[in-house]
């Protein structure tokens, strides 16, 4: 019972707090609990096995490679306390493209001469919801200009979790060709027991940086990289090693037969045998490494719960305010 009670009673706080005022400048003030609904626009990129830079893949942003840069969007809905945490509900879509054909001057570079052979391409849409919370430093310590106002720049953290649709794809005689029910190696057959068809639905944990400018008491502006921690390494359909192209016919017929035996091995036909893995067992990509995608985007968003006050009324609001904290 004692819990109930300790429950209750911290629900009832927060409901009161909720619903105390802070100033938001001299024309506006706050309740404890504001909300945003925006919308953003930006760009969306991605580090998988296929392409990145000139010389032996490398970790992280190390690999990026600008020409696979993609639009991307989004609409968003927050809750906003006190200045200094929020949750946010969102919505982002873009897409996600590489190709190893990008990797120029790689007969130069023998770090890279075998991704460029290997000739591989892919796209794949992106549909993301996330659920994340902000931490607003400035506003958590208090270090605005004037006790109680909003700071005009507020630099946050962000973090949570997130549910993505992907689909990886080639182009194959003009024609986008979905990758996942080819098997290009081997997921799900019984010759490669150690390799399993990947769900094109899963799970991601977006964390990343951003700062907040406030235009006015109705509109705020942001500017956001977010980059999303995944637990697969399919984002592009490549993973392991080459499969024997002679198991392809006990699984699949007709053009998926067809369509799998061409896209599960693209290799330059002029490739020299010591510039090449494409072969039964040779190395297709890297499985110690899982994919990522990522995302800079401007936001704009409408600011509701902030409130039109008389100026006279502020010094005597301001002695009436609760403290920020709890």
């Amino acid at each position: 019972m004692k819990y109930k009670v300790s429950i209750f009673l911290m629900l009832f706080c927060i409901a009161q707090q909720g619903k105390a005022q802070y100033f938001y400048n001299d024309t506006y003030y706050n309740n404890a609990l504001i909300f945003e609904a925006g919308i953003s626009v930006g760009s969306m990129n991605s580090l998988t096995d296929v392409g990145g830079r000139i010389g032996k893949g490398k970790g992280g942003v190390k690999d990026y490679n600008i020409k696979n840069t993609t639009a991307s969007g989004s609409v968003f809905f927050s809750a906003f306390y006190k200045n200094f945490f929020a949750l946010r509900l969102e919505a982002t879509m873009g897409s996600v493209q590489a190709n190893d054909s990008t990797i120029k001057n790689a007969k130069l570079n023998g770090g890279s001469i075998g991704r460029y052979n290997r000739n591989l391409s892919f796209r794949s849409p992106i549909d993301e919801i996330s659920v994340t919370a902000e931490f607003h430093p400035i506003g958590f310590f208090n270090l605005s200009n004037e006790e109680g106002d909003a700071p005009v720049f507020s630099p946050y953290i962000i973090g949570g979790i997130g549910f993505f649709h992907f689909n990886p794809q080639a182009k194959l005689n003009s024609q986008w060709v979905d990758l996942q029910p080819l098997h290009t190696e081997g997921e799900g057959f019984a010759e490669y027991p150690n390799s399993h068809v990947y769900k094109l639905n899963q799970v991601n944990v977006p964390v990343g940086i951003g700062v907040k400018y406030e235009l006015s008491a109705k509109f705020n502006l942001r500017m956001e990289y977010i980059t999303r921690l995944l637990s697969t390494d399919y984002l592009d359909d490549v993973h392991g090693t080459y499969i024997d192209p002679a198991v392809f016919s006990k699984y699949l017929s007709g053009t998926q037969l067809t369509d799998a035996l061409i896209l599960n091995n693209r290799g330059r036909t002029d490739a020299l045998s010591n510039e090449t893995t494409a072969h039964p067992n040779g190395i297709r990509g890297n499985p110690h490494n899982n994919d990522s995608y990522f995302t800079f985007s401007f936001k704009i968003a409408y600011v509701f719960g902030r409130e039109l006050i008389n100026s006279s009324t502020k010094s005597q609001r301001r002695q009436q305010a609760s403290p920020r904290f709890f």
